[in-house]
């Protein structure tokens, strides 16, 4: 919306705070939850190969909003966002019926794990 107004001063800091949220998102997942998945499933593909893909796109996404910021560009901004946030809700969807339920059985007593999550979201 800030975007759409022209503020461009708050809209580089909510898209910021979310871009820095989202991307430590990612990296627990990729970097902690997904390895731990795999190792005790021996499930390389399938699921998490999936996600890691998805994050690929958002990625993408991430920088196409990046640029459109730095040149002010709030048409790009927004039709990236757009996308980005409809490409979110599907993920989430995925993750919440179908991996996460995966992992709470395979991985749900391990505290340790849980701890290295929770660390690296409040990093």
């Amino acid at each position: 919306d800030a975007a759409r107004k022209g503020d461009w001063a708050a809209c580089a800091a909510t898209y910021g705070k979310f871009r820095t949220e989202l991307l430590a998102h990612f990296s627990v997942e990729e970097e902690v939850l997904f390895p731990a998945f795999e190792q005790r499933t021996g499930m390389a593909g399938g699921p998490t190969q999936v996600m890691r893909g998805e994050h690929v796109q958002m990625r993408d996404l991430i920088g196409q909003m990046d640029e459109a910021l730095a040149q002010k560009n709030a048409d790009g901004f927004g039709g990236a966002a757009e996308t980005l946030l409809i490409m979110m809700q599907q993920h989430n969807m995925k993750e919440e019926n179908i991996l996460y339920p995966m992992i709470d059985q395979a991985l749900g007593q391990d505290g340790e794990l849980q701890s290295r999550v929770a660390a690296g979201l409040s990093a």
